[in-house]
């Protein structure tokens, strides 16, 4: 059997190109391949995940117009296609297996997730009946993502004299996602004694990154075939149900590389898919934004990269000089504009209403302020995206300026720790120096008043950054937390900065998600509450 992978980055809600995407791809698998059949990832037809677009009427009928042009163009070779399916008023997550021109099966979703980033059910009804139909004289079957995460499909499926069995997903990526998919399918390929072909997305789409990684897993539980990581492209591969194959390694890449890669892809996809020309960042000569600017140049190239360095009267020349440096490295276009004019202006006008009161946190946002100003006038002006650089760490307890550095229309690095901030650093260094070492060694530093540094108003960032990780993403109580051996009035106070800071989380640009308890779509908290955890 010669099964193609149509391993594709599609776009939400751009059905006519998808449409288009999905016929170059078909015919390839037919001309190119001489293919039995081509399989493509979950809802294909309007990209994962569509959300709202799915209760509008005319969004549906776009999608089923689309399906139907699809269907006109296939021939002799199988097409499993995924779309959302209307019938009698009542919405599935469907498969269609398509050939020569005709819908010959249709199998519907039947585990519809809604946890964490998922929310299936809001839109979805489950099927309850699985879908077999005959390549050649092989019985195959049918599940959609979370269908294979729980035994109950497949088990239906090889119940009913299904040999293998074709899994469509839309599956997003996070940290150590690959052991727990891989993990997963073996499972279920040797409950069933069946293998199990594996397609999944690729892309970035707001928040979510789909690094692909589809795979086909033999009867015994062994990966025989694994597409690349984070690569769109049509893969094929021949495969002889029954006899016995050679099982292959996974791909082993070091997480360094594996959120590299994912930040990557999600400001590349954001950035195109949403019609912008570039990115302008706020280039301070400090560790964020430096990894933020070496990122977007990866993922965009140089040409397509600005950088403004806005000293202040605390900026140390150092600093000005490394963002400078750094410019120069990755070879992209640099302009300072000191803030000092503006914010002793602003100092100025308030003087009046500020008479007697002592400088505090205030004059702070003011400079920060001044740079989100000219950083958003030049986005403006340019059409160029503005980048925000603010981290995991910085995010959860507050430690950023609303409408000063948190302005932005992305957030690379919103769901990446301080410390895995250096690490990151470090990892890119070592293939080639674009970050000064300057940058990496001396603390780090909002340069907001005369000799600041970070651990003035937080912890060190690997005692912060592990009890935000337990905090945050295991659920921990505070309680527990000192139990593991830190400072009660430590934990305490970095719990309480978590809970007041809401409001600033829900007013920050998008970022890419990485971990398992994202700000955003995973972690859903109320502003207001008055719950507090001991």
């Amino acid at each position: 059997m010669k099964i193609v992978f149509a391993q594709l980055n599609l776009a939400v809600g751009d059905i006519s190109n998808n449409t288009k995407v999905i016929i170059n791809a078909i015919n390839r698998a037919d001309s190119e391949y001489d293919a039995d059949i081509i399989i493509f990832p979950e809802l294909s037809i309007c990209s994962y995940p569509p959300e709202d677009l799915l209760h509008r009427p005319s969004f549906l009928n776009e999608v089923n117009n689309a399906l139907k042009e699809i269907i006109s163009s296939t021939g002799e070779i199988f097409v499993l296609l995924g779309h959302p399916q209307l019938e009698e008023n009542e919405l599935y997550n469907s498969c269609s297996v398509i050939k020569d021109k005709k819908v010959i099966s249709r199998y519907n979703k039947q585990i519809l997730p809604n946890y964490s980033v998922f929310d299936e059910k809001r839109y979805f009804v489950p099927g309850n009946a699985s879908c077999l139909f005959n390549i050649g004289n092989t019985r195959a079957a049918i599940t959609i993502c979370e269908d294979i995460w729980e035994s109950g499909p497949a088990k239906q499926a090889a119940e009913e004299g299904a040999k293998i069995i074709f899994n469509l997903n839309a599956s997003p990526y996070h940290v150590n996602k690959l052991k727990k998919r891989e993990s997963i399918i073996k499972k279920r390929a040797q409950e069933n004694s069946m293998p199990i072909a594996y397609i999944n997305l690729i892309g970035g789409q707001d928040e979510l990154v789909f690094d692909g990684n589809s795979m086909l897993v033999d009867q015994n539980g062994s990966v025989v075939f694994h597409a690349p990581q984070f690569e769109e492209g049509i893969f094929q591969y021949t495969f002889a149900i029954g006899e016995k194959s050679v099982p292959i390694n996974s791909i082993e890449c070091s997480e360094e590389e594996n959120i590299y890669q994912a930040l990557c892809l999600g400001v590349r996809d954001y950035v195109y898919k949403n019609n912008f020309n570039g990115v302008v960042i706020g280039l301070s000569g400090g560790i964020d934004s430096a990894l933020t600017t070496t990122i977007a140049v990866d993922a965009l190239g140089a040409e397509n990269v600005e950088v403004l360095i806005m000293p202040s009267r605390y900026t140390a020349k150092m600093s000005v000089d490394d963002a400078f440096e750094q410019a120069n490295l990755l070879g992209i276009k640099s302009e300072k504009i000191s803030i000092e004019p503006a914010f002793s202006t602003m100092l100025n006008s308030l003087a009046p209403r500020f008479d007697g009161l002592p400088e505090d946190i205030t004059e702070e946002n003011i400079q920060a302020r001044c740079r989100g100003v000219l950083l958003m006038a030049l986005s403006n002006k340019t059409g160029k995206l503005l980048l925000t650089t603010g981290n995991k760490s910085e995010v959860a307890v507050g430690y950023s300026t609303l409408y000063g550095d948190m302005c932005g229309g992305f957030s690379p690095l919103k769901d990446v720790w301080k410390t895995m901030v250096y690490k990151l650093a470090l990892w890119r260094n070592r293939k080639d120096i674009v970050i000064p070492e300057n940058v990496i060694n001396r603390p780090p530093s909002a340069e907001l008043k005369e000799n600041q540094v970070d651990q003035d108003s937080l912890p060190d960032y690997e005692t912060l950054d592990a009890i935000l990780e337990q905090y945050i993403e295991q659920d921990l109580s505070p309680s527990e937390i000192i139990a593991n051996g830190f400072a009660e009035q430590t934990v305490s106070r970095i719990a309480r900065l978590v809970d007041r800071n809401e409001y600033k989380r829900r007013q920050a640009a998008p970022g890419v998600r990485i971990t398992q308890r994202a700000f955003g779509r995973d972690r859903r908290y109320p502003i207001t509450s008055g719950y507090q955890e001991n």
